[in-house]
């Protein structure tokens, strides 16, 4: 018996050698590899610049084999070379030093697309639709929008001068500006979006974010007879973990988990609970989310369906559920590298895209529905993984027509609101400016005299068809058919204009609004005509349906439109 334990003994402590020796040998082999490659590739480079025909820029040749070498890993793991540094600074604090304007490539124009109100580019007069031709002597001319925005940022304190051409102006006009710490607001709105419901709007998780909703969900609560609280989380890529975790920490209670991360090494695997007292774990919750809800966005509203804390509105999230360190590297450079996978508190990992597993054309591959697997949440509702997250009310699609999309695309909206603001120095507030009929006139003018012209599915199918038809012969006696539906379909897109005239009459509103009220006033001008907010307004508003929604007595009748 002793002989048989003692084998046994043996036969362990063999396994547990033979693995470490097997670890030891991978790690050896894995480190011989890195040292042979970076070797090859000194070697290549100094070839290079030896031999090479003509003159090789070391630096853009290294950093191209770099990015395309991460390339093959994931999007979110990236190189970052010392002067992106301060760009990558901007994802944690949400600050940068420059002027405070977002810029768009026009065709070969570079616009200024929005100042940022309260910033130098605001101050100093620049307005959306200006055209950038020079930045401190320098012609934009060919350049695209990263190498702009280089020349406009740098120190605070500093100056820039640019010269740009104003829509309706003959000459070109010279703006010198100082540089200042640019802070992009988390919450560019908040306020009450019916008699009892507050709003907040949240645009990003950069530093303090936590301390920020905390801010103005008191205010709210403490300035009115609040009932209810929506959270939009719409078009937020995310951003800072733990600031995920405080916010979550304002509704749900002390020492319960958020979110958990595991990676390769074990310094990358931690649970992250909330660790302070709850604000209010009570008041009826609405998280809004979307396709571009990503991140820690994905970890709030994950976190607050999985504790049955709240109801998730909208639209299927991104589907991200991957972390990412920024890691200092010699000469002042950075790497940002996906270093672990998190898992919402019911234990799913709502990651989409598989990037090591590639498909014959070497692009990464999405989860299909059938492998995903099923999760409880606190109350024992069903949930899955690997999809993002699904809202308990799954509302309609809000794809555009064409026609909006188009006019989207060809910057007429834009430039319709450009040429409005010149021409009317004032508009009523961001809430009660209406598009009337007269003003879409004009915009319909706007668009007939800028030759504006697109082409419909139906088009393309159609001379699809034709082409078809003609090399098989049959065009000949069909030809007046075609000419027929040609016609018709020319009447149709005719009346897309007026078909879609609300859609169109929206989006807008919108535009012009922003050009007196800027962001903040683009998304008071959008609150009373957003039908997902409408639906979170009766949610919080109707007891009974908010809570079978979280109780799960009416499993399935909750993804409703």
């Amino acid at each position: 018996m002793k002989h048989m334990i003692l084998l046994k003994k043996l036969s362990v402590l063999m396994v547990v050698l033979v693995f470490a020796a097997s670890s030891g040998f991978s790690q050896s082999n894995n480190n011989f590899e890195v040292s042979k490659n970076l070797d090859i590739y000194a070697t290549l480079i100094k070839e290079l610049n030896t031999n090479y025909v003509d003159d090789i820029n070391v630096g853009e040749l290294t950093k191209t084999g770099i990015d395309a070498m991460l390339k093959s890993l994931d999007p979110y793991t990236v190189y970052i070379s010392e002067a992106e540094v301060e760009d990558y600074k901007f994802i944690t604090t949400g600050q940068y030093g420059g002027i405070g304007a977002l810029i768009q490539k026009q065709g070969k124009k570079m616009v200024i697309a929005e100042p940022y109100e309260g910033n130098p580019a605001q101050s100093s007069g620049l307005k959306a639709g200006d055209e950038i031709l020079e930045v401190d002597g320098k012609s934009v001319s060919g350049m695209n929008t990263d190498d702009v925005s280089t020349l406009l940022k740098g120190q605070p304190g500093t100056s820039v001068t640019i010269l740009i051409k104003r829509p309706g102006t003959d000459e070109p006009i010279s703006k010198e500006l100082e540089r200042k710490n640019v802070k992009i607001d988390n919450i560019p709105f908040y306020g009450m979006v019916s008699d009892h419901v507050g709003y907040i709007k949240l645009s990003g998780f950069t530093q303090h974010a936590g301390k920020e909703v905390k801010d103005a969900f008191l205010e709210l609560r403490d300035n009115n007879d609040l009932s209810g609280i929506i959270i939009d989380l719409r078009g937020n890529g995310g951003g800072l973990l733990q600031e995920a975790v405080s916010i979550t920490n304002i509704f749900v209670p002390k020492g319960e988990v958020v979110v958990s991360t595991k990676g390769k090494l074990s310094s990358k695997n931690y649970t992250y609970k909330t660790s302070d007292q709850a604000v209010d774990t009570d008041i009826p919750l609405a998280i809004l989310v979307d396709n571009s809800s990503a991140s820690a966005s994905e970890i709030v509203a994950g976190a607050i369906q999985d504790h049955d804390r709240g109801v998730i509105v909208g639209h299927q999230t991104f589907g991200k559920g991957l972390v990412q360190n920024v890691i200092p590297l010699t000469y002042n450079s950075q790497a940002k590298i996906t270093v672990a996978k998190y898992y919402i508190p019911s234990g799913r990992c709502i990651q989409e895209i598989d990037y090591s597993k590639k498909d014959a054309n070497g692009h990464s591959i999405k989860a299909p529905d059938s492998i995903a697997d099923a999760y409880k949440t606190k109350n024992g509702r069903v949930v899955y993984d690997r999809h993002g997250i699904e809202p308990d009310i799954v509302m309609d699609g809000d794809t555009l027509s064409k026609i909006s999309y188009t006019l989207l695309m060809k910057h007429l909206f834009f430039n319709f609101a450009t040429q409005f603001a010149l021409e009317n120095e004032s508009i009523p507030p961001p809430d009660q400016f209406e598009v009337t009929d007269d003003i879409y006139s004009e915009f319909v003018d706007y668009i007939t005299e800028e030759g504006y012209e697109y082409t419909t599915k139906s088009e393309e199918a159609l001379e699809m068809l034709k082409n078809y038809a003609k090399d098989e012969h049959y065009f000949e006696n069909i030809s007046e058919d075609f000419e027929t539906l040609e016609a018709k379909i020319q009447k149709n897109k005719k009346d897309d204009v007026s078909q879609h005239k609300d859609e169109i009459k929206k989006i807008l509103k919108i535009e012009i609004v922003s050009r007196y009220y800027y962001q903040k006033g683009k998304i008071i001008a959008s609150l009373n005509e957003d039908p997902v907010i409408d639906r979170a307004i009766d949610v919080i508003g109707s007891k009974d349906t908010y809570v079978a929604i979280l109780d799960g007595s009416n499993e399935g009748k909750s993804k409703t439109n």
